[in-house]
């Protein structure tokens, strides 16, 4: 039963990852396309570009939150490294370590969360050329935020099982033990 849960969420993880990663992709390939048309309209004025400083801004936004959730999802993010690790002398010790670290990415995330969507909510402003809704410029916010929650949720499950039965999480290639 345990088994099945895994594998159902593995499936579901590498689903998300896809779909993060392509619209991340979609994102980039359209702030390329976007700022290359500035450039050529600059030098070949056939229409006006005064709405492209508010694309940017929503393509820009997303693409930065979309990739933060992509990469902590996948623990792909930058880190100053684990140097800590090596000097703690316990496998549980280690595992306890870094659940308390998760603890504190989570507290972090739940507040930036908890006002990503508070700004999402409130604002009724709308942007000067195209008249839309800036809650559209903020959704990627709460979206990814949410993301990032339930995936350091995860990460302290998988963390506090490993202080519970190290050797599980040993055989599953959590823990190097040469640290």
């Amino acid at each position: 039963m345990k088994q099945n849960v895994l594998s159902t969420l593995n499936r579901l993880d590498k689903g998300l990852i896809l779909v993060l990663e392509w619209v991340c992709i979609a994102l980039f390939v359209a702030i390329t396309f976007i700022l290359t048309l500035s450039i050529v309209v600059r030098f070949i004025p056939f229409m006006s570009m005064h709405w492209f400083d508010e694309i940017l801004e929503l393509l820009y936004g997303a693409l930065i939150f979309y990739g933060a959730a992509a990469v902590w999802v996948t623990h792909s993010h930058f880190s100053v490294g684990d140097w800590i690790s090596k000097y703690i002398p316990s496998v549980r010790g280690r595992f306890a370590y870094r659940l308390i670290v998760e603890s504190m990415s989570l507290i972090f995330i739940v507040v930036f969360l908890k006002y990503a969507f508070d700004l999402f909510i409130q604002t009724e402003e709308q942007t000067t050329a195209f008249a839309m809704s800036k809650k559209w410029l903020y959704a990627c916010m709460p979206i990814t935020g949410t993301i990032m929650v339930l995936y350091t949720l995860k990460n302290m499950y998988l963390e506090l099982s490993a202080i519970v039965n190290p050797a599980i999480a040993i055989g599953q290639g959590k823990e190097d033990l040469n640290h």
